[in-house]
């Protein structure tokens, strides 16, 4: 059956969640564009590039006029594009201020004037910044810790400012994705005592007592796909957290020691060395809301995305990624030097 909204655009569509969704979107019958810079090359979209119903665009946030040419035609649009992660956004502070939060306004403000009848934006957990709250609820005050997380809280409003009849805008603070994608992060939490144990032969934990909420990549996507589906009445203007499993560094640490020694042949009692952090985030997020409002409950376990990338690096998917600047955002926009 054709969708009800029938064109798409995903800004970032080719970076860590959009080079899983894009697909998924062309699979599901969306006509999708992409905008991108491609900082990241353009091998992740390799399997559907040349798709029918695929447009890709090179393009960066802050060139306005680009960007409402590509709204053109669309019927929602999946906001992911960013500079993302704490050390990448303060790389430069001047710059990423203006693709992360100045471009949003203009982005926000051309997706309605286009026509554009939903409007998805991929905020971040990371917002609530530190909280001894045994559950976090989308109610909770945002006190980020980083600019990153300050940008993403600064653009909720916005985008919610803007809601007019017939813009209907959502917005989804989610946890931190893990699992394998073709635009592969190694610098997330479980992707990376995942890359340690496996190829390091040692897991290494920075910090340890802080909590973190993790989500599956298929989680994500399945998210996001039903976000197009949903009655407008159901997400307009709202806010939803999505995560799922809510453990501390040390223990996902235990988790993935467990599952990569039964997975892995000689990888049996790997050494856990633990070094101080000065990432303080600590938060337990609730996706209780998800769940009542939406009936949307993840299905995949932080233990699945460990085998993914098992998987991965088994076969040969993932080479050098202990040492690839790919896999790693801020070492990837050191060697670029984005202006």
């Amino acid at each position: 059956m054709k969708p009800e909204l029938e064109t798409v655009l995903v800004t970032g569509g080719a970076g860590y969640v959009g080079a899983v969704l894009t697909p998924r979107l062309l699979a599901a019958g969306y006509r999708v564009k992409v905008y991108d810079l491609y900082l990241y090359g353009r091998e992740p979209l390799e399997a559907v590039r040349g798709h029918a119903a695929l447009e890709e665009i090179e393009g960066d946030l802050r060139d306005t006029d680009r960007l409402r040419h590509a709204l053109r035609g669309c019927d929602a649009v999946i906001h992911l594009a960013c500079i993302s992660n704490d050390p990448s956004v303060e790389l430069d502070p001047d710059l990423s201020r203006t693709i992360n939060f100045e471009a949003f306004e203009p982005l926000v403000r051309g997706a309605r004037d286009a026509g554009v009848r939903r409007f998805i934006f991929a905020s971040s957990g990371s917002v609530y910044g530190v909280s001894e709250d045994p559950d976090v609820t989308e109610e909770h005050p945002l006190v980020p810790v980083s600019l990153y997380n300050k940008y993403k809280a600064l653009c909720e409003p916005v985008l919610l400012e803007a809601a007019a009849r017939g813009f209907d805008p959502v917005i989804i603070r989610p946890a931190t994705i893990c699992g394998y994608s073709p635009r592969q992060r190694l610098d997330l939490t479980v992707n990376i005592l995942t890359n340690h144990a496996v190829n390091a032969d040692k897991i290494t934990v920075y910090g340890g007592s802080q909590m973190r909420p993790n989500l599956h990549m298929a989680d994500m996507i399945a998210l996001y796909l039903k976000l197009l589906e949903y009655p407008a009445a159901l997400i307009r203007g709202e806010i939803f957290n999505a995560a799922y499993e809510n453990f501390s560094v040390a223990e996902t640490a235990e988790r993935i020691r467990r599952i990569v020694a039964t997975e892995v042949p000689g990888k049996q009692d790997l050494p856990i060395v633990t070094t101080p952090s000065d990432d303080i985030r600590s938060y337990h997020i609730s996706s209780a809301k998800l769940r009542r409002v939406l009936g949307f409950a993840p299905q995949h376990t932080i233990e699945d995305g460990a085998r993914d990338l098992i998987a991965a690096f088994g076969d040969g998917r993932l080479p050098d990624s202990l040492t690839d600047e790919r896999y790693f955002n801020i070492r990837r926009m050191k060697a670029i030097d984005l202006r």
